[in-house]
């Protein structure tokens, strides 16, 4: 019965997502991003800390899917286009890498940065 619970939870997680991308402005689509990335990377480190020797793929997949889609959207006329570029490309690398030998430390590193983007980006 546990398997059908998690299975509706998902549903209506991905349902809710949809609904608040389908509203939102470009400006808050990037902030959606952000704090969908930083929910999909603790889950993965909660996963981590129950199962230490089982890579949480499916957060870490979403996790990276999201980096990458934020690295390729920064537009080009932005002043910081080349930096936020690199830096989100880097941050979707580290994730790929913790999906062959996940970390705690890196993913928590990685979790932190981009909860430090959101906040900023809150905040303008």
């Amino acid at each position: 019965m546990q398997m059908f619970s998690k299975g509706a939870e998902a549903a209506y997680r991905r349902v809710d997502l949809d609904a608040r991308i389908e509203a939102s402005s470009s400006e808050n689509l990037t902030i959606i991003c952000l704090e969908e990335t930083v929910a999909a990377l603790g889950q993965a480190l909660l996963m981590l800390e129950r199962e230490a020797d089982r890579i949480p793929g499916e957060p870490l997949a979403r996790a990276h899917g999201i980096a990458l889609w934020l690295a390729r959207s920064v537009a080009p006329e932005n002043p910081l286009y080349s930096a936020m570029t690199q830096f989100y490309g880097g941050l979707a690398a580290a994730i790929m890498g913790n999906m062959r030998r996940a970390s705690i430390g890196e993913l928590t590193q990685i979790r932190d940065d981009f909860a430090d983007v959101l906040t900023a980006a809150k905040a303008n």
